[in-house]
């Protein structure tokens, strides 16, 4: 008996990871084009710009980074100028991350890109096509995460 093959290019999770992925990349040459930033550091200062003030470990459990990912990114927004962090009243080890002015200033200037980008990528498919995606994810991300 032959052993069994697994066809990546039908197995489900390694089609969703490079799907991701390409969207990623694709969305990446925005903001690496307007702004130079990196996809961790898009991630901590799009999760910023959302959640106003946030920690680290927040940041990377919502954005699915690891710890040295959302650092490196804390520091070089810091480097910027774009966030400041302030130490915890009761935990010093805890610094709570919020974008400055001119941080805020950018990422308005980005949630315009970033929500045409969506569109436009949408728009390559069709009205049930369009249905049939967010469906299809919304029932993966309950079945994966609960409710």
């Amino acid at each position: 008996m032959e052993p069994e093959i697994l066809e990546l290019e039908s197995f489900l999770p390694y089609r969703l990871y490079r799907l991701a992925d390409a969207v990623s990349r694709e969305f990446s040459r925005i903001y690496k084009d307007r702004h130079g930033l990196t996809r961790p550091e898009w991630r901590t200062f799009a999760g910023l710009g959302q959640h106003g003030t946030m920690t680290a470990t927040a940041l990377g459990e919502q954005s699915a980074m690891h710890k040295t990912k959302v650092s490196r990114a804390v520091a070089e927004l810091e480097r910027r100028r774009w966030l400041i962090r302030t130490p915890d009243e009761k935990d010093r080890r805890v610094e709570h991350l919020t974008l400055t002015k001119a941080g805020v200033a950018a990422y308005r200037e980005m949630v315009p890109l970033a929500k045409a980008f969506e569109r436009e990528l949408l728009a390559r498919l069709s009205a049930d096509e369009r249905i049939a995606v967010a469906e299809g994810v919304a029932a993966l991300e309950t079945a994966l995460y609960g409710d």
